[in-house]
């Protein structure tokens, strides 16, 4: 059996183009490639020792007490030249764990990456909110970071981002990079969203709306003339309106669907499925807010929005099940795995015989 050694592991998960490695006491090293989560059977099952051993090696004093006192620690580092891993060690059963996921060095273009046309202008927008959802591991990062990068390199703009931990390091280009990391940088998210707009932002990034302090602080930064970035762990553009706002209180509901109706500019939604020539490849849904949605918005009648999306196509929009039926048909994504995420196999079917 192979002695395990962090260097070797992460090497592995770079060369094999995983994108997850994930160390849990009494099974070995297992990766996620495509989607697959595939055990190293050449490394015999891990101990409580050698997983400990594994993760101090990458972890700092300041890390360490963190771990201790909060029994969890999420944070980056750059594995020299290679790459970047986001890892969180935490304890399961008693028992000390570890997943890390590889970042690419290289923020890749929103062509690159096979995101529609339209998603570009998300780059142009002068102010307003811009939302990037999807379920854990569709590329939200990435793609966020391909329309963040586009805004450095054409635009002369002062840019905020606030990350748990940071991701993609952005070197400044045309533009002005601060990259803030929540418990090195700052202690929270709220704290650095209430300090950025006394930093003379143009675009600020943030992580992920995650509680009513980080949404609220988001809407407030995209109603006063700044453009704002986000994501949210959320399966369609209108389940993320809807999770945005049952963050408030009932009674304040009325007043954030007003807010929200003026300040969401557009909605990304991603999801990552096998592609027929391997790999794998996004599927998107694409919401623009024009005024027949932003009424939608205010009205609270969300149900209309994916309606109004499919028939939007001269806006740049389409839903899920449209672009996984063009894929079907194109012979880019298999009629199975288009199935296994489609949020309406009815509607899927009746596009593919139409």
């Amino acid at each position: 059996m192979a002695e395990l050694r962090i260097e070797a592991l992460l090497d592995e998960v770079i060369h094999r183009k995983a994108s997850d490695l994930h160390l849990q006491v009494g099974r070995p090293p297992v990766l996620r490639i495509y989607g697959e989560l595939i055990p190293q059977t050449d490394y015999e099952p891990l101990t409580d020792e050698v997983i400990e051993a594994v993760s101090f090696a990458i972890l700092g004093e300041d890390r360490k007490k963190q771990l201790i006192t909060n029994r969890e620690v999420d944070f980056s580092f750059e594995f020299g030249d290679l790459g970047r891993f986001r890892v969180n060690v935490f304890h399961e059963r008693g028992h000390l764990s570890a997943s890390m996921r590889l970042i690419a060095n290289e923020i890749l273009t929103t062509s690159d990456l096979g995101l529609p046309e339209v998603v570009n202008k998300f780059a142009n927008y002068p102010d307003g909110l811009v939302l990037v959802t999807g379920p854990t591991g569709s590329g939200k990062s990435t793609s966020m970071a391909a329309i963040v990068d586009k805004i450095n390199t054409e635009r002369a703009e002062r840019i905020i981002t606030i990350e748990e931990p940071i991701e993609f390091v952005h070197r400044s280009k045309r533009s002005m990079i601060i990259q803030r990391e929540v418990n090195q940088d700052t202690l929270s998210f709220a704290n650095a969203l209430r300090a950025a707009l006394r930093q003379d932002p143009d675009v600020v990034q943030i992580g992920e709306l995650r509680d009513l302090e980080t949404v609220s602080a988001a809407i407030t930064i995209s109603e006063t003339g700044h453009l704002a970035f986000s994501t949210l762990h959320t399966n369609s553009a209108a389940q993320s309106i809807d999770r945005i706002i049952d963050v408030f209180p009932a009674h304040q509901q009325s007043q954030i669907r007003t807010q929200l109706s003026y300040s969401l500019r557009a909605i990304l939604s991603q999801r990552l499925v096998p592609a027929a020539a391997g790999g794998r490849i996004a599927v998107t849904e694409v919401l623009i807010t024009t005024p027949a949605i932003r009424n939608s918005i205010r009205e609270a009648k969300t149900y209309q929005i994916e309606s109004l999306i499919s028939s939007g196509g001269q806006f740049g929009m389409h839903t899920l099940n449209q672009q996984l039926a063009d894929y079907v048909k194109r012979g880019i994504v298999s009629y199975d795995n288009a199935t296994k995420i489609s949020n309406q196999k009815d509607e899927l079917d009746r596009l593919l015989r139409e």
